[in-house]
């Protein structure tokens, strides 16, 4: 069976975050993500795999205190 697509919202949602933070791990982090006409989608197993690997792991920069 062919996994669905997700909209921000959707993935959002699943990572427990915003819509905000998804679009701007799009830009800054390499979140997978793939643009369909002006929406962006996503399959869970690609967003899962990348999260594991560190992907959206805080960067020591944007740690202050």
């Amino acid at each position: 069976m062919t996994e669905p697509w997700l909209s921000a919202e959707d993935i959002a949602a699943h990572l427990g975050v915003t819509k905000d933070t998804v679009y701007s791990w799009i830009t800054e982090k390499a979140m997978p993500a793939h643009k369909i006409g002006r929406l962006w989608k996503f399959q869970v197993s690609e967003v899962d795999s990348w999260v594991r690997s560190g992907g959206a792991a805080a960067n020591s920069d944007s740690a202050k205190d």
